[in-house]
């Protein structure tokens, strides 16, 4: 089941996000506290920026978020960032799949135009998963986060949302 997050859900998104810290494979070092996170939750919404819960036997085993791209900015307010964690207990299920296709199927309703993702170029499993889904490399930073004395890039992925295809899929 696929649903929307709710703040008592925030333990087991942090918990999520917080393997993928461990894991290298985002751009933050440090684990968060359910209390860091709670300004992000708050800043997302069902309406225009949802933060989606794939949930099975009442447990979360993965979420997406699509978040602010350059808040206040009229000119790209269509345009959103997405980001999904999956429990790695989870991986390989096609959890990251689901939310990725129910986010994509959502973008109409949301009113967002174009999906951006910003992925650490040694992120092959995500860069494949979004490739799958049409998503192709808009940009690319080198050598901009910093894990000690390695550095790595990141990618810049994005994709046009096809309305007239997901309309039909429907």
């Amino acid at each position: 089941m696929i649903r929307f997050a709710q703040e008592e859900d925030l333990n087991q998104i942090v918990n999520i996000y917080n393997q993928a810290i461990i894991n290298g494979t985002t751009a933050d070092t440090i684990p968060y506290k359910v209390s860091d996170k709670l300004n992000w939750f708050k800043e997302h919404s069902t309406e225009f920026y949802p933060i989606y819960i794939k949930e099975e036997y009442g447990k979360i085993r993965g979420w997406c978020s699509i978040s602010h791209y350059r808040t206040g900015r009229l000119a790209v307010a269509r345009t959103a960032e997405i980001s999904y964690y999956v429990d790695y207990s989870y991986h390989r299920q096609g959890i990251g799949s689901d939310l990725i296709s129910y986010a994509l199927q959502d973008c109409i309703r949301i009113e967002k135009k174009t999906l951006i993702a910003i992925i650490l170029e040694n992120n092959i499993p995500s860069i494949n998963l979004l490739s799958k889904f049409g998503f192709g490399q808009w940009g690319f930073m080198p050598d901009v986060a910093e894990f000690g004395k390695k550095t790595l890039g990141h990618l810049f992925l994005g994709k046009k949302i096809d309305y007239e295809r997901i309309i039909q899929v429907q």
